[in-house]
């Protein structure tokens, strides 16, 4: 049996016939920068996420840079975050001339603990970002206290949890997150997208002229910005898939829970814990295991594609290496990266698929 890590083709299939409407219209109304269309996803995916305001952009990369901007992040500026987490998070601080500060993770979320966070703050933090990795918020009530006694902004890494939830609140819980549109995504293009929402007015004002040349009106430059907007075709296709994202997390958090049945009393593993405050929207299922790599490798042979996230820390990365971290210094991330492995996840994957995969990492360990 072959089992693809995500099968974007399952899904493309089901709803095709949507899709290509979609399109055809783009192409024959002729208009694929900016327009109605990207303005009437703008406003569904606001209102499913509760918040006023969206902003469409290019990835989600510049989702979590341009947001950061809009809150007058600079130079010198200091930005509390995890290392577990992919690059772009850190690397879109050090782009702006601002400072990473990495804080370790919690052994049940494998999200920042907001234990550790109020050690890391000095007189140059300006902000937080919490990732909300594979599909679980972070813990965010104690982030959001410290927060406001230290008058810290928040700008939530949402690029993995599209619809996940936070004490029954759909993320982002505080103002402001940044989203990811890559088409494995829980809510996923067809190339590279992303959305900043927002409560606050003028963070999506700021947005909007950087994201446009720092142009709101065609030859008025009032900033300087960039060329980051989502184009009218990805916009088409996501206001198709929004309408099943709710669907699609169903699918995957009964995916998640037939894969913890299946793979229950294997005492090499470790299933994913969803935290008493969350709902997991499931973007990612990784176990921790042991003989990590042999068994991914044994998997392979037998059909089964998985995935590690990540297999290097941000911190021990070169740009951050060369900064002065060194192994050791998060020591629950560096070891969550030696054992994790991110099984198939996706809403079309099948039962019959997760028993078979399961009864292979039963036969590896046995």
């Amino acid at each position: 049996m072959k089992i693809d890590f995500v099968d974007l083709k399952r899904q493309n299939k089901l709803y095709k016939k949507e899709l290509v409407r979609a399109i055809e219209k783009i192409v024959d109304d002729a208009t694929f920068i900016m327009g109605d269309t990207l303005e009437k996803f703008e406003h569904d995916f606001a209102s499913y996420c509760n918040k006023k305001f969206c902003v469409g952009l290019n990835s989600g990369t510049d989702a979590l840079s341009l947001g950061l901007m809009a809150y007058g992040i600079k130079k010198g500026d200091e930005v509390i975050t995890a290392p577990n987490s992919y690059f772009s998070t850190a690397m879109i601080i050090s782009n702006l001339g601002a400072v990473p500060v990495f804080v370790d993770i919690n052994k049940e979320s494998y999200n920042i603990d907001p234990n550790l966070i109020e050690a890391k703050i000095t007189k140059k933090t300006k902000a937080i970002i919490p990732v909300h990795l594979y599909g679980q918020s972070a813990n965010m009530d104690p982030i959001v206290k410290l927060a406001k006694k230290h008058n810290l902004a928040i700008a939530e890494d949402c690029c993995q949890a599209h619809g996940a939830k936070y004490k029954g609140k759909i993320v982002p819980y505080t103002e402001t997150g940044a989203f990811s549109f890559y088409p494995g995504k829980n809510l996923g293009s067809f190339g590279d997208g992303g959305a900043i929402v927002t409560g606050n007015e003028k963070v999506a004002e700021k947005t909007k002229y950087l994201r446009n040349d720092g142009s709101k009106i065609r030859y008025e430059h009032k900033i300087f910005g960039f060329k980051s907007r989502l184009d009218t075709l990805q916009a088409a296709i996501l206001s198709v898939k929004l309408k099943y994202l709710e669907n699609f997390i169903n699918r995957r958090r009964s995916m998640a829970k037939i894969y913890n049945k299946y793979l229950q009393n294997i005492p090499q593993i470790k299933t994913p814990i969803e935290m008493d405050y969350a709902y997991h929207a499931y973007h990612i299922y990784a176990i921790l295991c042991e003989n990590r790599d042999s068994l991914k490798k044994f998997l392979e042979k037998e059909g089964i594609s998985t995935v590690i996230h990540y297999p290097k820390p941000i911190h021990l990365q070169d740009p951050y290496l060369k900064l002065g971290f060194k192994p050791g210094d998060f020591p629950i991330t560096e070891d969550f990266s030696k054992k994790t492995l991110s099984l198939p996840m996706f809403p079309e994957l099948t039962e019959e698929e997760i028993e078979f995969i399961s009864s292979k990492i039963r036969e590896f360990y046995a």
